[in-house]
C-alpha cells in the first residue's frame, strides 16, 4: 500500500505540475495571438516582435507540456481504477485541493492583469478576448478538478477520455493558429542574419567616422582603417561594399528581408564628424546601399547623444 501511495502521489504531482505549465503558456500563447491579430497603433514594431517571440515560446511549451499532462493524467486515473480506489488517497487529495486553490489564484491574477492592461489603454476588443480566454482556460481546468475531487472521473472513464481528447484538439488548434501568425524558422534566421549585417555596417560606419575625425576625409578603402579586422558578411551573403566620393561614401550589403521603419532612432554614440542620415538603416529585401554625406569635423557642430 505504501509503494502504491508513493507511486500515485508522484504521478499526481507530475500531472499537476504539467497542468500549471500548460495552462500558463496556453494563456501566454492566446494573449499574444490576440495582440498580433488586433495590433494596437499605440505600440511600435518591437511590440509585434515581442509578441511573435512569446508565441514561439508558447508553442514550444505547449507541444511539450500539454501531451505530458494528458498522458500523466490518464496514467493516474488508470492506476486508481486498477487498484479499485474509490476515493482519493489522503496525500493526493491534498494536492487536488491545493491545485484548486492555485487555479483560483491564477484565474484572479490573470483577470487583474487583463483589467490593468485595459485601464492603461489597451484596445477594448483585446481586453474582452483576453478576459474570455482566461475564464475559459482556467475555468475548464478548475471545473475538471472540482469533479475530480468528487471522484467523478473514476466512474466515468469514457467521459474522461472524451474530455482529454477535447483538450488535445483545442491545444492542436491553438498551436496551429500560432504557427499561422509567426514567421517561419527560415525567415527568423534570415532576419537574424540581416540584424547582424546591420550591426556590422554600423561598426564600420563608426570606424569610418573615427578615421574622418583624425584625417579630415573619408578613407579611400576600408583597408585604411585601424588594424582591427573589418567585419565580414555571413556565409552565403554577398560581401560588404564600400565606395567613396568627394564628400560622401556608401556601404552596401545584401538583405533577405525588408526592414522596419527605423527613422527617428538616434545614434547611441557622440557624433564628432556629422554623417548625413547616420542612423537611417531602412532597407528593402535584396542588395541595398546606404548613402552617407560626410561633413569634416572642422566645419561641423558636434551632435550631442
Amino acid at each position: 500500500m505504501e509503494q502504491h501511495t508513493a507511486k500515485h502521489f508522484v504521478l499526481q504531482l507530475g500531472s499537476l505540475a504539467s497542468l500549471y505549465v500548460a495552462v500558463s503558456f496556453t494563456l501566454v500563447l492566446i494573449f499574444n495571438l490576440i495582440n498580433l491579430r488586433y495590433p494596437d497603433p499605440a505600440e511600435g514594431y518591437y511590440a509585434i516582435e515581442s509578441a511573435q517571440s512569446s508565441v514561439r515560446l508558447g508553442i514550444a511549451m505547449l507541444l511539450v507540456f500539454l501531451p505530458t499532462y494528458l498522458i500523466l493524467t490518464r496514467v493516474v486515473n488508470n492506476t486508481r481504477r486498477a487498484a479499485n480506489i474509490g476515493t482519493y488517497l489522503n496525500l493526493t487529495k491534498w494536492l487536488i485541493y491545493l491545485s484548486l486553490l492555485v487555479g483560483g489564484g491564477v484565474l484572479l491574477g490573470n483577470l487583474v492583469a487583463v483589467i490593468m492592461a485595459f485601464l492603461e489603454g489597451e484596445l477594448t476588443t483585446r481586453f474582452l478576448l483576453k478576459a474570455v480566454s482566461v475564464l475559459l482556460v482556467v475555468g475548464a481546468a478548475f471545473s475538471y478538478y472540482i469533479l475530480d475531487a468528487r471522484g467523478y472521473w473514476l466512474t466515468s472513464s469514457a467521459r474522461s477520455a472524451q474530455f482529454g481528447a477535447a483538450v488535445a484538439g483545442l491545444g492542436i488548434a491553438i498551436v496551429i493558429m500560432g504557427f499561422m501568425n509567426i514567421e517561419t524558422p527560415v525567415s527568423v534566421r534570415e532576419g537574424k542574419l540581416d540584424d547582424k549585417q546591420l550591426a556590422d555596417l554600423q561598426e564600420i560606419q563608426w570606424r569610418i567616422e573615427s578615421y574622418v575625425v583624425l584625417n579630415g576625409v573619408a578613407p579611400e578603402s576600408l583597408s585604411q582603417l585601424d588594424s582591427t579586422p573589418i567585419p565580414t558578411a555571413p556565409d552565403g551573403r554577398a560581401a560588404y561594399e564600400y565606395a567613396k566620393t568627394d564628400r560622401s561614401f556608401s556601404l552596401c550589403a545584401e538583405f533577405a528581408l525588408e526592414s522596419y521603419d527605423s527613422s527617428g532612432v538616434s545614434s547611441p554614440y557622440d557624433t564628432k564628424a556629422i554623417i548625413g542620415n547616420a542612423w537611417d538603416w531602412n532597407h528593402p529585401a535584396g542588395r541595398h546601399c546606404f548613402e552617407r554625406i560626410v561633413t569634416p569635423p572642422e566645419t561641423s557642430t558636434p551632435v550631442q547623444p
